[in-house]
């Protein structure tokens, strides 16, 4: 789930709490034997941690920057091949809280081993998929198989490293994540391309077994882990406790939103460009994902944002850079379309950040919980805004795909509005 410092990327982001478990600060209240700033430890965890993170998103996102390509090629609607993209970020959504446990019950670095190694053998077999059922399928279980990086990476952080390095130890792994996901899409992209879809996801398999194998020569192995019996009613509990709060709902709510309107714009953008009036080479359409970084000045801002306009002031001007992009990119000027983009994104990770670092302030007991459903709901929001955006694209073009988007703007400027309404009757600080 995502990270509580809003100060990085936060397009592909952790779902652990980044508080040391109770039994890790027992065990280093004696002899502390975390890795301390310039050690050697430290700089190889930072690695290993940095080459996992840009192997999950590598693969997460591996098929969205060559979706028209495979329209193409197995003569499918851009609905159809967007569900290569949307079922990997629903099989993640829904295993993220069961990884979690399985994390606390067989240790950190055995389950992000097990998960990166698992998805990067089916990233093998991918282009291989003799048709797109096949394909859809093996990118479900790739998504699931995904989970247990984000919903383990953040706390072996927390648990590993001495808190006066953790905060550029966290800072180095969603820069990973960030990598990761924006070089995903533009690598398969070009290589699909220039030789086919399945090339694309070839190339994808053998980044990311390279980064895994790094992963695995560099990761030291875990010292403060106390394992943990697996208890689902407890589990229960503290999850029923938090889709209770109403302001955690609202959060999930945002973050679901916005990343509905990234998933309905980044599903489509690409059929768009390569299609009249623009008639973009798709490899240079796949370098729209260029514009990712965006992010990185955006989320950072967000932190700053926050400081002087408050947390809803900061939704507010996310809401409506991402809501002026969208009706910018409607003209038939591909300027215009660019620089929507580059709103669009600015705003999505502005709204994203905000938001998910408001779950770790908000959570006082659970926070691991809290934060991967949030991430959950983000996950959600990416399938179900990706695969309605790439449904109204085929309908209706590019106005349908916007319209999906805005109309998740919409409803995110209402949540956003109802939480200043009950802010003010209450006379209290809340988003």
């Amino acid at each position: 789930m995502p990270p509580a410092s809003t100060g990085a990327s936060a397009a592909e982001l952790p779902g652990a709490s980044t508080s040391p478990s109770p039994a890790a600060t027992a065990a280093t209240e004696g002899a502390d034997t975390r890795h301390l700033p310039g050690s050697r430890t430290l700089r190889r965890a930072n690695l290993a941690l940095f080459a996992a993170g840009v192997a999950t998103f590598v693969l997460l996102y591996s098929t969205q920057g060559l979706l028209p390509i495979l329209s193409d090629d197995l003569d499918i609607t851009p609905g159809q091949a967007s569900w290569t993209a949307s079922v990997a970020t629903l099989g993640l959504a829904l295993a993220l809280l069961p990884a979690s446990a399985l994390a606390d019950r067989y240790g950190r670095t055995a389950v992000m081993t097990g998960s990166v190694l698992a998805a990067s053998l089916l990233a093998v077999a991918l282009p291989f998929a003799p048709d797109l059922t096949t394909l859809v399928v093996l990118r479900g279980l790739q998504g699931a198989a995904l989970a247990g990086l984000p919903a383990t990476a953040m706390a072996y952080l927390a648990e590993e490293v001495h808190p006066s390095a953790l905060g550029s130890a966290m800072g180095l792994y969603v820069a990973g994540n960030s990598i990761g996901g924006m070089g995903g899409r533009l690598v398969s992209g070009w290589a699909a391309a220039a030789w086919g879809w399945r090339w694309g996801l070839a190339v994808s398999a053998a980044l990311a077994l390279l980064a895994v194998l790094v992963f695995r020569l560099l990761i030291p192995a875990a010292r403060q882990f106390r394992r943990a019996p697996v208890a689902p009613r407890a589990l229960a509990r503290t999850v029923a406790g938090h889709l209770r709060d109403p302001l955690l709902v609202r959060l999930y709510l945002l973050g679901m939103l916005f990343m509905a309107v990234f998933g309905a714009v980044y599903n489509t953008v690409g059929y768009r460009l390569v299609a009249a009036p623009f008639g973009l080479p798709e490899s240079v359409a796949a370098s729209v994902f260029v514009v990712y970084l965006v992010g990185t000045v955006s989320s950072a801002t967000a932190g700053r944002l926050t400081a002087r306009l408050g947390r809803r002031g900061t939704l507010y001007v996310a809401i409506g850079t991402t809501t002026a992009g969208l009706l910018l990119s409607l003209a038939d000027s591909l300027a215009a379309v660019l620089l929507g983009l580059v709103l669009i994104t600015a705003g999505f990770f502005a709204g994203h950040a905000t938001a998910s670092a408001a779950v770790g302030r908000t959570a006082t007991t659970g926070r691991a919980q809290a934060t991967a459903l949030y991430l959950i709901a983000y996950y959600l929001g990416n399938s179900l805004g990706g695969t309605l955006g790439a449904d109204a694209y085929h309908a209706t073009g590019w106005p349908g795909a916007a319209t999906v988007a805005l109309v998740a703007m919409t409803l995110a400027a209402g949540v956003t509005l109802y939480a200043t309404r009950r802010a003010r009757v209450a006379s209290t600080v809340q988003v």
